[in-house]
């Protein structure tokens, strides 16, 4: 079977705007705690997309760790490609995929790096390990082989064994601020279900149905 054939129908459900609440995070934490009940692997996993002062794009996936008022919040190293871009071009979309509930929500917005003290606040809530993996790896930087990186991870773990490991200066959050917001459901023949949240002047989020 080649990859055109690969097809797949989609009869889990419908979305009508009935169901939508006026407000995109709330409706997002419905969905969002429903995957978490029924997905097989990490709900909370998106793809994250930026793009360079040249607007070339790259993306990749990242774990969202936050979600609020404000945004979505997720974690990286700062100097990482990911990092540099968004410093150049401060704007990025995620996208979720819940393929047992057939479901994605795309999201579109301005990013801003959380303060030092919440970052912090997050980073001693990782295991050691990881934090540890913070200052061995230095993210998207070539290295010549593994055993560098072991290396440094255990020269670190032997410098910090009695002690806590502070976080890096150049490791942190950003918090995605949304302008707009898809809602997408799968349905059969292809006619799914989308729905559009686009922020207006003031605040107000304008919600449209659109075609698939």
């Amino acid at each position: 079977m080649g990859i055109a054939d690969l097809r797949r129908e989609y009869r889990v459900a419908g979305l009508r705007r009935a169901d939508l609440d006026p407000d995109p995070i709330v409706q997002f934490k419905k969905w969002f705690d429903q995957a978490t009940g029924a997905e097989s692997v990490e709900a909370n996993a998106a793809t994250l997309a930026t793009a360079d002062k040249k607007g070339r794009p790259s993306a990749r996936i990242v774990l969202l760790k936050g979600v609020d008022e404000r945004g979505f919040t997720f974690f990286t190293n700062y100097e990482s490609r990911k990092g540099r871009e968004l410093a150049a071009n401060p704007q990025a979309a995620l996208v979720f995929y819940w393929p047992t509930q057939e479901r994605q929500v795309c999201i579109a917005g301005d990013v801003t790096k959380l303060s030092r003290e919440e970052s912090e606040a997050y980073f001693k809530t990782r295991p050691k390990g990881s934090r540890l993996a913070a200052w061995a790896s230095h993210q998207g930087e070539v290295v010549e082989n593994r055993a560098v990186l072991e290396s440094r991870w255990k020269e670190l773990q032997a410098k910090y064994r009695n002690g806590e490991v502070p976080m890096p200066a150049y490791w942190g959050g950003y918090i995605l601020s949304p302008v707009r917001i898809e809602f997408w459901q799968g349905r059969p023949s292809r006619l799914h279900d989308r729905f559009s949240y686009s922020k207006k002047a003031g605040g107000a989020w304008h919600i449209e149905r659109l075609a698939p």
